[in-house]
């Protein structure tokens, strides 16, 4: 039987109850260099970065993702993903918003690209700040929050759009809202006759897994059909309280997927995302998509070249369970697009011909 998932070490001199606690976990986040030195050992480009961009892209981390980082460590895989490098001062190719969300938007944080279903970003807060987010642009940002009257219109024009089946609540993090706010959103959303599905993005269950309590799971059981996607990066991220977190959803009949991106130096080869995929679906996690990294301001240091990418995504077929597999993707101003192998070679005559996952070349009899 494969050895369980690692419990995440309580700092000494924090009591276990507050530990466990996600509002004392969201009011002692990490905010600035001194809070990340009590923590893990100084490093001068940490130090530099969070002075330079202090006022360019916020700096914040729970508690619970800080003791997952290698604390002697700067190029700890989880420590990257949150802790500022000088390398985000130099990119001059990235863009601020490389999807051209603001355009798709009809009214404020509405984004539609598809005919028939909306990301909603209904806050402008998350548990910690990625250092490659897609909304950087918003996220900490004073004038993206959204006011409840703001949700009310944005309501209004989903309510007014019959097209809308499927509502994808983002932001920010939605689990960053309290129930009784969550609960308003979900049950007024559940009103609208045309909207069939709600899904949630959240990466809660990654940097604060203490937020899906059972009060949180009871409450998204009653407005199914509730689906949620995550965000798992790494197979250190993989503790036993995010299995707990992830578990506690798939038994209240929410299904979980994950949605990474492929990250340089965190999880851009075979052997760590096979990692990576493997263990989430011991956790009964679905790995549903990798994105490749935007062109985005700041990331030029993650980015890696889609022909990479390919090539560890068809490393992982036939040597790991089909389901285990996400489809790796680019998303773009028209919406996601596959990156994949080339598998159907063309074809001679009356076959076509394929390559199989070990390299041979396959004649399938398919009469034109």
């Amino acid at each position: 039987m494969r050895a369980p998932f690692p419990e995440t070490r309580v700092p000494p001199g924090i009591a276990a109850a507050d530990w466990c606690d996600w509002r004392w976990q969201m009011r002692s986040r990490i905010r600035d260099a001194d809070a990340l030195s009590r923590v893990a050992t100084a490093d001068p480009d940490e130090t530099e970065a969070i002075a330079k961009l202090s006022d360019r892209f916020h700096f914040v981390i729970t508690p619970y993702y800080a003791a997952l980082m290698d604390p002697e460590d700067a190029d700890c895989p989880i420590r990257r993903q949150v802790v500022p490098r000088t390398a985000e001062l130099d990119d001059p190719a990235g863009l601020a918003d490389p999807l051209d969300e603001v355009a798709h938007s009809p009214v404020k944080n509405v984004i539609r690209v598809y005919p028939d279903r909306i990301a909603f970003c209904v806050n402008n807060e998350c548990a910690l700040y990625c250092r490659y987010c897609l909304r950087k642009r918003m996220v900490g940002e004073p004038e993206w929050a959204m006011k409840k009257q703001e949700l009310g219109e944005a309501l209004d024009w989903i309510r007014a759009t019959p097209e809308i089946r499927d509502v994808l609540l983002t932001g920010g993090d939605p689990l960053t809202f309290s129930d009784e706010r969550l609960a308003w959103l979900l049950g007024e959303l559940r009103a609208i006759d045309h909207v069939e599905i709600l899904r949630l993005g959240t990466r809660l269950p990654v940097t604060l897994p203490f937020r899906v309590t059972p009060e949180l799971c009871r409450l998204l059981a009653d407005h199914h059909p509730v689906w949620l996607n995550t965000h798992f990066n790494h197979p250190r991220e993989l503790s036993a309280e995010a299995a707990e977190s992830c578990d506690r959803l798939t038994r209240a009949g929410v299904p979980v997927g994950n949605q990474s991106v492929l990250l340089r130096g965190i999880n851009d080869d075979p052997a760590t995302m096979k990692a990576l995929c493997e263990g989430l679906v011991r956790m009964r996690v679905r790995p549903y998509y990798c994105y490749q990294a935007q062109l985005l301001e700041g990331t030029e240091h993650f980015r890696v070249p889609v022909e990479r990418g390919i090539e560890i995504f068809k490393a992982l077929r036939g040597r790991t369970s089909g389901f285990a597999i996400p489809e790796y993707v680019l998303d773009t101003p028209h919406g996601k697009v596959p990156l994949q192998h080339r598998w159907l070679r063309g074809r001679d005559g009356d076959d076509v011909l394929v390559e199989t996952w070990d390299g041979a070349i396959w004649r399938e009899p398919n009469p034109g």
